[in-house]
Order: structure tokens, then C-alpha cells, then sequence
């Protein structure tokens, strides 16, 4: 955000406690931390808690100030970052709550790591609000999570479906919520296409050549998302395997398969093993790429792809996505959670929104979507969980449907692929879809004022009368629409 966007003077400006992803780490969650956090220090004043495993930096406290005010054309910046083993604790919070006066706490991840948080919300809430950035990757709405929508003032859902999430669970407790829905957004400064005329089109010339070892590759499908088993990184090869046999090994051979991701991750699995057992070396080009990179260098190899692909069967959002469309590159992706969002299936010449009787598109209901994008619909849709997520849908996509959509992109042709990718980041910088990064963080900053002016202190205690909780079902359809 430029000076102009909401500045208020540092000394008049509230201060927000931020319980994250260290902003300094490479995270989906720090990223979009990052972006909000520094483009609205002039509206804003942050102190993070930032959250690491095994922290190196646990104990000191980093002063961000003369960075952002560089970057904001400010002078006044108060941003700082205390990293810390995990997302905190309540003695910690209590210590924050005493030592920097916050008018309000920001979290944002899943709620599984702030159950100590919802513990106490009722002190923190005597006092300041709770405010959540939140997702929830699928249906049937998580009942489950009832006492945590509950425990906090304002919910901002990064996708259509988690609003919608938020609104079935809580039921006419969200009457006395502010529930938006803010999608993630990307900086298109940031990520943007680079042409032939671009100043840069030379080091993506080079960054190009030297990633593939000089060898001719004309077509490129990119994977940029961690080594998960949700993820499903090896179904990704294995419909590149089948995407090859498809066109014919002499075409194969200038096509490739561009991994940004852990090669061995034990959440995960071995992609080395996977390729090595499953593709044919002969035609079939698979690079690994496992060193961390600039964003600058990122909007290189969005570049280099003619498609994005994500084939995961539960997924929030996925950020690789958006970060493709905005730097001009189709997308290819499993119909799930909030990708849907980025694919803007429409019906009826508009957006597809979502209500108790269609709550997901994921059986393939309608089938237009922006040109951009190229759905990949679940072939199998099972009910997974454990004991603290007892029932979530997991959408599976096949191999083989994934392979021929990745024919589908190839048969486009260079030309269609780019006119088809401007028209992405065309629409991913639009008002309508809120992502870029100005409108997710205009937007951001609209719901906290909001909270901030209607925030009432809830009571020392309520009188509540203890009986069976029947508000176990699930109030929308499961199958049929």
C-alpha cells in the first residue's frame, strides 16, 4: 500500500498482536502474513508473535520499521517480530496482553493450533477482540467446529466456502459475528508476465537455459506446493507419465515436468523413487527443483510453465495457483475447497456462490469456468477423519483425467495458452475477485476498523443451562446437488 492508502499517524493508529508464521519465513501462511502486514503498517501498528519450529531466534525481539518505511515511502512504521517456539501459550499471551497493550489479536491458521487460545478467549475478550483469518478445505461442515467460530469476533474466510463454513456451523450465533469473505492475495508487482520487450526477458532467457541444462523444452508443467501426501505429488508424475504416452515420445521429449517441492519429505513421500519407478527416462523430462528462492526468481518459473497444475484432494486455497494467474500462466486443478474460488465456475453468467443446497461444485454441477482455467473434477469422493476432525470429504482426481486435461492445455497451442493466461491475470486483479494484494489488504483492514469500532467486552460470565447438545447435524446437502 502506498502512503495515501488509510494512513493514520503512528501514534493514533491501533496495535494489533499478530499470532502467525514468522513473516520472515517462506510458509503459505507467512507469505500472506507478510503481504498484510507490511502493506498496511501505515494503518496498523503489528507486534507478531511469529511462530517456528524450533525457533533459532526464540528470545529476541527484530525491529522491521526502517525496512517497511522504505518500502511504504513512511517514516512511522511500528512493526516488530518476537519469533517463538510454536504459536504460543497462554502464560505468553498473558505476558504480550500486559507488556504491549494490543487493542486486538489476529490469528490465522488452522484452528487445531489455537485451542489453548479458545481456552481463554473469554479474558481476552473482557477486554479486545479475536479476529481469524480462517479456511476450512471441505464439506460436510465441521460441526466440530463450533466453540472455536464461537471464541472470536470476527471471522475472515479466505474462501467462499469456508464463509459459508462459518455460517452453517455457527447458526444464529452469527448474527453477533462479522464474517467476510477475503480470498488471499498476490502482489502484481511481484508476479507479472515477463514478455520479449520486458528488461527481464534476458535473465528468464538464462534462468530457462540453465534450469534445463540447455536442452529444447517447449511445453512446461509446473508444480509448486510442499511434499505432502494431500497434495498427492506423485499422482502429479504419474499423469505426466501418462500426459507423454499420450502426445507421443517425440513430442514428449521437448515437454517437462518442473517440481518445486521437498524431494524426500516424511510427510510426504520420495519423488526421486516415484519418477525413477514410474516414468521412462527415454521421453519423459521430470526437474526438481528444492532450493529456496527469491519471489523474483518464483515469477520466473510461473513464466517458464505454459500450466500450473494442483491435484490435491483437500486444499484451503492454494496459493501456487493464484501466484500463476498473476503472473499470467493457466492453472490446472483438482475441483476442491478454495480452488474453486480461483477457477470462477459460473452460473447463470455469474460467479458461483454457494448456500446449504449446492455447497461444493465438486461433483461437477457446472462446468464453465474462466479461461484460464482447466478443472480436473474428484472421480472419488470418500469421507476421511480422525479424532480431533472427525468427518472432512476427501476429492480425489485421477491420474488419467488430470493426464488428459494436461493434453487438452498442450493442444492449445502457445498463443492460446498466453492469451488464455493475460486473461487470469486480468481477472485476478479485478475488484470482483479480491486477489490482489491491494484488495486483500484494503479489505483486511476494513473488517479490523469494523471490529475495532463495534467491538463490545463480552461479561465477566454467562449463565448457561446445561443440557444434551443436539446441534450435532449437519445443515446443508451431501449428495444430489
Amino acid at each position: 500500500m502506498s502512503k495515501e492508502f488509510g494512513y493514520i499517524p503512528k501514534e493514533e493508529r491501533k496495535k494489533i498482536l499478530l499470532l502467525s508464521d514468522d513473516i520472515r519465513m517462506h510458509s503459505g501462511i507467512a507469505t500472506m502474513a507478510r503481504e498484510f502486514v507490511v502493506n498496511t503498517s501505515g494503518h496498523f501498528n503489528w507486534y507478531q508473535l511469529g511462530a517456528g519450529i524450533n525457533h533459532p531466534d526464540t528470545g529476541k525481539v527484530f525491529d522491521l520499521a526502517d525496512d517497511i518505511n522504505k518500502r511504504l515511502d513512511i517514516t512511522d512504521a511500528d512493526v516488530k517480530i518476537e519469533p517463538y517456539n510454536g504459536y504460543g501459550d497462554v502464560a505468553k499471551i498473558r505476558q504480550l496482553l500486559q507488556t504491549e497493550k494490543p487493542d486486538a489479536i489476529f490469528i490465522f491458521t488452522d484452528p487445531r493450533y489455537w485451542t489453548w487460545l479458545f481456552d481463554i478467549e473469554r479474558e481476552i475478550r473482557s477486554e479486545i477482540p479475536i479476529c481469524w483469518l480462517n479456511i476450512w478445505d471441505d464439506f460436510p461442515a465441521p460441526m466440530y467446529n463450533k466453540p472455536y467460530y464461537n471464541s472470536v469476533d470476527l471471522l475472515m474466510a479466505i474462501s467462499k466456502q469456508t464463509k459459508l463454513i462459518n455460517e452453517i456451523v455457527l447458526g444464529e450465533d452469527a448474527e453477533d459475528k462479522i464474517i467476510k469473505y477475503i480470498p488471499h492475495g498476490i502482489d502484481e508487482e511481484v508476479f507479472f508476465p515477463v514478455t520479449t520487450e520486458h528488461p527481464l526477458f534476458e535473465d528468464y532467457t538464462k534462468f530457462k537455459s540453465d534450469l534445463f541444462q540447455g536442452k529444447d523444452i517447449e511445453y512446461v508443467v509446473f508444480f509448486n506446493s510442499r511434499n505432502i501426501a494431500r497434495k498427492h505429488p506423485a499422482d502429479v508424475i504419474l499423469a505426466y507419465q501418462e500426459f507423454c504416452e499420450s502426445i507421443g515420445a517425440e513430442k514428449a521429449k521437448k515437454c517437462a515436468l518442473l517440481m518445486h517441492t521437498a524431494i524426500v519429505d516424511q510427510h510426504g513421500t520420495d519423488l526421486k523413487a516415484v519418477k525413477d519407478a514410474i516414468t521412462d527416462p527415454e521421453f519423459v523430462n521430470v526437474y526438481f527443483s528444492n532450493n529456496k528462492l527469491t519471489p523474483q526468481q518464483m515469477n520466473l518459473l510461473y513464466n517458464i510453465a505454459d500450466i500450473t497444475v494442483l491435484m490435491s484432494s483437500n486444499e484451503g486455497w492454494g496459493l501456487s495457483l493464484t501466484e500463476s494467474m498473476m503472473a499470467g500462466t493457466m492453472i490446472a486443478a483438482n475441483v476442491t475447497g478454495g480452488m474453486q474460488d480461483q477457477m470462477r465456475f459460473v452460473k447463470d453468467g455469474k460467479w458461483l456462490d454457494y448456500d446449504a443446497d449446492f455447497p461444493s461444485n465438486h461433483r461437477g454441477t457446472y462446468k464453465e469456468c474462466g479461461d484460464w482455467a482447466l478443472p480436473i473434477f474428484p472421480s472419488n469422493i470418500c469421507l476421511a477423519g480422525s479424532p480431533n476432525t472427525p468427518y472432512i470429504f476427501d476429492d480425489r482426481c485421477s491420474s488419467t483425467d488430470a493426464a488428459k486435461v494436461l493434453v487438452d492445455s498442450y493442444n492449445l497451442g502457445a498463443t492460446e495458452r498466453n492469451r488464455r493466461g493475460a486473461l487470469g491475470r486480468e481477472w485476478v486483479t479485478s475488484e470482483e475477485s479480491g486477489m490482489s494484494s491491494a484488495n486483500m489488504c484494503k479489505n483486511i483492514s476494513a473488517a479490523m476498523d469494523e471490529v475495532l469500532e463495534n467491538f463490545t467486552p463480552r461479561p465477566e460470565f454467562d449463565l448457561i443451562k446445561v443440557e444434551e447438545n443436539k446441534d450435532k447435524k449437519v445443515k446443508h446437502k451431501l449428495i444430489g446437488y
